[in-house]
């Protein structure tokens, strides 16, 4: 912007001119007016200028000082602890009430959850990372983000900012009025009875569950487009459930967030047991977070690592939730998982060692700017004396929590702490086994499932239920889904205890229909303690029509895995009080009772030959009803079309010549 003095510069410069040339008066004058026209408004510009830099330059720096102090009170409270803890290590809370440095860093820092006053944030992003040494010297990786957005989805009003929320499936739970949204992509089997049960159970292959709103009047036509949208954003083969794979389940799939939809017929439920997971579905995933894959944990998501796996799965969660004591305000919760499980062979690892840089290749070097909690969790409680592991490097800072009912304890490193990554500016977790003896905690409940008899026409499912407690009974509710090319026979249900009969107190079937709808079969079942409880029905298998076969038929058919619900007596007694310093792994699902706590269990899924035709008999057929068209219907079609005319004889030599001598002498040929 020109400054005054050469404003008044120029009009003497034009002023001067005038009279050179010798201006009129009136010019002058007129001249003159222009020139305080462009003066006023000139100040007014400068005022105007000066008013909003002070309005915004102000308020800015004050925050700056607010954040400075903040920074130094936790710098400070840092110091406070490491002073501390040179002789004894630092507990993080897991109690309300209790006294502790994450409670007055939460305080002091200004970018937390929750402000002084308990009120929470538009919008908040945490991550974690739980790492779990498994007594085979394998490593289990658990990722957790978290997404929190206070908004409302279903008030009627179009939101059309996004900051941390994904703006694909924002629009999704708009459009389609989406009450909870869960879906996982797995490749791998879990192996509960060798690697414990996971933080969050998903069945091999795809699975779909939603929870539509009550107000949506014809939920089947939602349900389909729906799945075709999903099918997009994740680039997974979703288009392909339909109602010949998907269900309506009366009692298994509850709402894990708060919710007024109580009517089951407004959830839906479908698996693919043969979606194969690959970098085309992880790459959508990783583009929901907040950072990408450019800062915080999600560096460590490198797909060449990950799908070299003994086992992976990935998985979205969108539900709401309440925020307080009183649930005064209902937010919406994304939870971003995946769970990775490292052999010790197949990564071609000779020792029992594992670090950040042997998992994926890459160290840490920052959190996500973005998150207002970066942590990483190992579990070390087997190994509190630090006799069978060795934990490089070590940190003070360590958390009691009860996990899938049992108190576990992790050691703890903060990302959003500098001192972390120490001062090469990197951190990578060194994990090093100081002896083979161990013992792993025995699940309580463990379910497995095959497929007997002989031949291509009958067969049986058995399904096995473990309940190891020694003297605890408890119920499970059990839930198969069949394709309805098996046909059950419901009549052959057969439940069994200890060589007894075993009555279920629920069942409730729902027969199939050819090529529309499959089997559902849900029931309640109670288990002794220390017992095998086995459920057997058989089935008839169906001769498809040779277009419905898959292009490698006689590889089998899938049939899903069974899902086993239940509230497991907890060892210890649990603690229902929800506090912000507890881990995300260890309040995804609600806990009703103190003494038992949730668990969802999945089978593995059958794969099962089919009579099929021989297939080479269509090619036989074609190739001869070509030929005998080609031969029969050709000679019959030249017959019908071709103009037959009469040719004489060609003439002999003699005859020839004499037609010539004819024809000289001018008499008419022969």
């Amino acid at each position: 912007m020109p400054e005054e003095g050469s404003i008044r510069h120029d009009e003497a410069k034009l002023l001067e001119t005038q009279r050179r040339r010798g201006g009129s008066r009136n010019n002058s004058s007129r001249t003159r007016r222009r020139r305080k026209m462009a003066y006023s408004r000139c100040r007014s510009t400068v005022s105007f200028f000066l008013l909003i830099s002070s309005s915004i330059f102000v308020p800015a720096c004050s925050q700056d000082s607010t954040l400075d102090t903040g920074y130094r009170i936790t710098e400070h409270n840092t110091e406070q602890n490491v002073d501390k803890t040179t002789d004894q290590k630092t507990w993080e809370a897991t109690q309300v009430g209790e006294g502790t440095s994450i409670d007055r860093q939460e305080r002091s820092d200004p970018v937390s959850v929750h402000s002084s006053s308990g009120s929470a944030q538009k919008d908040d992003f945490q991550e974690e990372l739980v790492i779990r040494p498994l007594q085979s010297g394998d490593i289990y990786a658990s990722f957790q983000f978290r997404t929190l957005w206070e908004t409302d989805f279903m008030g009627g009003n179009k939101v059309s900012h996004y900051r941390l929320f994904p703006k694909s499936l924002g629009q999704v739970i708009s459009k389609f009025s989406v009450r909870e949204l869960h879906i996982s992509f797995t490749q791998g089997y879990w192996r509960t009875m060798q690697w414990g049960q996971p933080y969050l159970p998903s069945p091999p292959g795809a699975e779909l569950w939603v929870w539509f709103q009550d107000s949506v009047t014809d939920v089947d036509r939602m349900w389909s487009e729906l799945t075709n949208v999903l099918s997009g954003i994740f680039c997974a083969s979703l288009n392909f459930i339909d109602s010949t794979n998907s269900i309506q389940p009366s009692a298994s799939f509850k709402p894990l967030g708060i919710s007024n939809v109580t009517d089951q017929r407004f959830l839906r439920y479908a698996t693919l047991p043969r979606e194969i997971v690959c970098t085309e579905n992880l790459t959508p995933w990783k583009k929901l977070l907040p950072c990408g894959s450019k800062a915080g944990l999600a560096v460590l998501l490198k797909s060449e690592k990950l799908f070299n796996s003994n086992f992976h799965s990935q998985a979205v969660h969108v539900r709401p939730v309440c925020q307080g004591t009183q649930c005064e305000i209902i937010s919406w919760e994304l939870r971003q998982t995946l769970n990775v499980v490292f052999d010790l062979h197949t990564s071609g690892q000779g020792k029992r060692e594992w670090s950040l840089f042997k998992m994926f290749s890459r160290t840490l070097t920052e959190a996500c700017p973005l998150a207002s909690s970066s942590k990483i969790y190992v579990d070390i409680s087997d190994n509190v004396e630090g006799e069978q592991l060795e934990l490089s490097p070590p940190t003070p800072l360590l958390s009691s929590a009860v996990v899938l009912g049992d108190r576990r304890t992790y050691s703890v490193y903060d990302l959003s702490q500098q001192s972390t990554f120490g001062p090469t500016h990197s951190l990578n977790l060194l994990i090093r086994w100081k002896s083979s003896n161990g013992h792993m905690l025995r699940p309580l409940l463990h379910a497995e499932r095959y497929v007997a008899g002989y031949g291509l026409q009958t067969g049986e499912i058995h399904t096995l239920m473990y309940n190891n407690h020694p003297y605890r009974s408890f119920p499970v509710l059990l839930l198969d889904l069949v394709p309805w090319y098996f046909r059950l026979y419901i009549h052959t249900l057969t439940v069994t205890s200890k060589g007894k009969t075993n009555s279920p107190s629920y069942i409730h079937y729902q027969p199939s229909k050819d090529r529309v709808k499959p089997h559902m079969l849900e029931m309640l079942v109670q288990l002794p303690p220390n017992s095998v409880t086995e459920v057997t029905v058989q089935f008839e298998r169906a001769l498809l029509k040779w277009t419905e076969y898959t292009p490698d038929p006689n590889h089998g058919l899938y049939i899903g895995s069974s899902v086993v619900s239940s509230l497991v007596p907890s060892i210890v007694a649990m603690d229902t009080n929800a506090t912000q310093e507890r881990p995300l792994f260890s309040n995804f699902f609600p806990n009703k009772e103190e003494s038992s706590y949730f668990v969802r269990l999945y089978t593995e899924p059958l794969l099962v030959q089919l009579p099929t035709p021989d297939f080479s008999m269509p090619y036989n057929v074609i190739c001869l009803t070509c030929t005998v068209l080609a031969v029969g219907y050709g000679s019959l079609f030249n017959l019908l079309t071709r103009n037959f005319q009469i040719e004489e004889p060609t003439p002999g030599l003699a005859k020839r010549i004499a037609n010539v001598i004819r024809k000289i002498r001018g008499v008419p040929p022969l």
